[in-house]
């Protein structure tokens, strides 16, 4: 799995760094989302997956390599 994010789009409610806070974070400055991890283990697909559809703006995207 492969994790990008649009900073574009976030809209910086947060729900990426409250439901995967080892993958995600958010700017102290704009509140939009930070990546930590690009390329999570196996172990956080399921946690990954849940904060990006837990996302309002749409603006995680999951690539399977």
């Amino acid at each position: 799995m492969r994790v990008e994010v649009d900073r574009q789009r976030c809209v910086g409610a947060g729900m990426c760094a409250l439901t995967a806070p080892e993958m995600f974070d958010q700017d102290e400055h704009d509140g939009r989302v930070v990546l930590l991890v690009a390329d999570p283990a196996a172990s956080a697909h399921d946690e990954v997956r849940e904060a990006a559809e837990l996302c309002p703006a749409e603006a995680i995207r999951l690539r399977s390599d």
